[in-house]
C-alpha cells in the first residue's frame, strides 16, 4: 500500500521541478530585459511620430492610428479599438501679465475645464493665498471681483505623495474660489522643479478663467503682494470645450495558449496634455508594458493571455470607465491588472496582493527583485492607476509598482515632458520588473482572489 506515497512523492517533484523552472525562466527574461531597446524605440516612436496628444485633437486619432500599427508590427492579436465619448477641454490663445503696479510678463498654462475670458481679457486685482487652507478659510463673497492666487509649493518626495497632498487647488482650486466670488484663479503649478516653465491639468469646472503659473511666477506675485500696494493681471484665455469628442482605448493581445480566457490585463495611458511630447507621461508607460509583453512572447506562448491597453482618455477621463463597462462580463475572468503610469524613474517597490503570495510563481518573481534593487512592500496595494480604476471597482486584483518620481513632477504637465529626459537604463529595470511578473503569472496558475474563509481552512 505504498502507492499515495509514491504519487505524492512524483506530484512534490513535479511541483519543485516546476518552481524552478518558473525561476529559471522569470531570471532569464529579467535578464534579456534590461539589454531590450524595445521600450525606448517604442516611446521615441510615440513621442517623434505623434507628439503631444490630447483627447478630442487630430493628434489623438493619429495616436489611435499608431498603436494599432505599432501592435500589428510587433506580432499582437485580436487588437481592438474601442470607441467611447468623453467631455474634452481645448487650449486656445492665452496670456497673463501684472499691469499694474509695475508691468511683468507672466508665464501661465490654462487648466483643463478652465472658462475663457471675455472677448479683450480680464483686467482684475489679486489676493494671494500662501497656503489653498487659507483661500477655503475665506467667507461667500469675499473674493467677489477678485482674482485668487495660491501660491503654495508643492514637495519632492520619492513616491509622489506631495502631489496628493496640494493637489486639491489644482482639481477644485477654481470651483472654490468662484464660490467666494472671485472672477479668475491662478495656482502656482503642482511642480517641484524652478523653471518658468508652468504645469498644465486638469480640474473642476469653477466657471472662471484659470490658469496655472511658473513657480518663478507664483514668487514674484507674492513678493509683489507682500509690498502691500494693490497688484492688478490682466488675463486673456480663448479655450473651448466639447461635451462628446470621440475617444479610443486600443488592446493587443498575447493569447495563452493552455488558458486564453483567463486574462493579465496591463498597459498605460495613450493620451497626454499639449505643452510637450507626453513622454513620461505616459509614452513610458506604454513602451514598458508593451516591451515587457513582446519579451514574455519571445519566450514562447504563456499559458495564460497578456492584454495591453493603450488607454484613450486618462488626463482628461472617461477611459476608466469606458474600459470597465465594455468589458464587465470579463472581470471574473481577469487574474489581474497593473497600469504604469509614474514616468520612466527606475521602480524601488512592489506591492503585490497578499492572495497568492505563497505561490511558485510569486516566490520566483520576488527572487528577480533583488538585482534590480526592488523591494517589496509588506502593504497590499491601494492604488494601481487611474484607468484601472473601474477594474479595480470590479473586483479585479492589481498591482501597484512604485516608481522614483524624485524628478517625475519637475516634467509632468510640462513643455519639459519629452523624451531626451528619460534614461533608457531606468526604462529598461522597470521592463525587467514588468516582464518577470507578467512571465510568472502568464505560465502559472497563480490566484490573486482572496478566497472566503471556509475555503481558505
Amino acid at each position: 500500500m505504498r502507492i499515495l506515497p509514491l504519487i505524492a512523492a512524483g506530484v512534490l517533484a513535479a511541483s519543485s521541478a516546476f518552481a524552478q523552472d518558473l525561476t529559471k525562466g522569470a531570471a532569464d527574461i529579467r535578464d534579456k530585459a534590461l539589454a531590450d531597446p524595445l521600450a525606448w524605440n517604442i516611446t521615441e516612436s510615440l513621442t517623434s511620430e505623434v507628439g503631444a496628444r490630447m483627447t478630442g485633437s487630430p493628434a489623438m486619432e493619429r495616436a489611435r492610428d499608431w498603436a494599432v500599427g505599432k501592435f500589428r508590427e510587433l506580432g499582437f492579436e485580436n487588437i481592438k479599438v474601442e470607441a467611447f465619448t468623453t467631455p474634452t477641454w481645448s487650449r486656445g490663445a492665452e496670456s497673463a501679465e501684472v499691469v499694474g503696479p509695475v508691468p511683468h510678463k507672466l508665464a501661465i498654462l490654462g487648466l483643463g475645464n478652465s472658462s475663457p475670458t471675455p472677448a479683450g481679457g480680464l483686467t482684475a486685482p489679486i489676493v494671494v493665498f500662501k497656503s489653498y487652507q487659507a483661500m477655503l478659510d475665506q467667507p461667500p463673497g469675499s473674493l467677489s471681483g477678485k482674482i485668487a492666487v495660491v501660491t503654495q509649493a508643492m514637495g519632492r518626495t520619492q513616491d509622489g505623495s506631495s502631489y496628493g497632498a496640494v493637489g486639491a487647488q489644482r482639481w477644485a482650486g477654481a470651483a472654490e474660489a468662484a464660490k467666494r466670488g472671485a472672477v479668475g484663479y491662478l495656482i502656482r503649478s503642482l511642480s517641484t522643479d524652478d523653471t518658468r516653465l508652468p504645469h498644465t491639468g486638469g480640474g473642476l469646472a469653477g466657471g472662471i478663467p484659470a490658469a496655472a503659473l511658473s513657480p518663478p511666477d507664483a514668487e514674484l506675485l507674492e513678493r509683489l503682494a507682500d509690498r502691500g500696494k494693490p497688484v492688478t493681471v490682466k488675463l486673456q484665455m480663448a479655450s473651448s470645450t466639447n461635451p462628446a469628442s470621440p475617444a479610443w482605448n486600443i488592446s493587443g493581445e498575447i493569447r495563452g495558449k493552455e488558458k486564453p480566457d483567463e486574462v493579465i490585463v496591463v498597459g498605460g495611458h495613450l493620451d497626454s496634455w499639449d505643452p510637450g511630447t507626453g513622454a513620461v507621461d505616459a509614452a513610458a508607460g506604454i513602451g514598458i508594458t508593451t516591451a515587457a509583453a513582446k519579451l514574455v512572447a519571445q519566450a514562447g506562448q504563456p499559458r495564460r493571455t497578456i492584454r495591453v491597453v493603450m488607454w484613450g482618455s486618462e488626463e482628461q477621463g472617461g477611459s476608466s470607465g469606458a474600459y470597465a463597462a465594455a468589458h464587465k462580463a470579463e472581470m471574473g475572468q481577469m487574474i489581474m491588472a497593473g497600469e504604469s503610469d509614474g514616468g520612466a524613474g527606475r521602480i524601488w517597490t512592489v506591492s503585490l496582493p497578499r492572495a497568492g503570495a505563497d505561490h511558485a510563481a510569486m516566490t520566483a518573481f520576488r527572487a528577480t527583485l533583488p538585482k534590480l534593487n526592488v523591494a517589496v512592500s509588506r502593504a497590499a496595494p491601494t492604488n494601481g492607476g487611474a484607468d484601472i480604476a473601474g477594474l479595480m471597482l470590479g473586483g479585479v486584483p492589481f498591482v501597484d509598482f512604485g516608481q522614483d518620481m524624485s524628478r517625475y513632477f519637475d516634467l509632468h504637465h510640462s513643455a519639459d515632458d519629452t523624451l531626451d529626459k528619460i534614461d533608457p537604463k531606468e526604462l529598461a529595470q522597470n521592463v525587467a520588473v514588468w516582464a518577470a511578473f507578467l512571465y510568472t503569472v502568464a505560465n502559472s496558475d497563480v490566484d490573486f482572489r482572496p478566497k472566503p474563509a471556509a475555503e481558505a481552512k
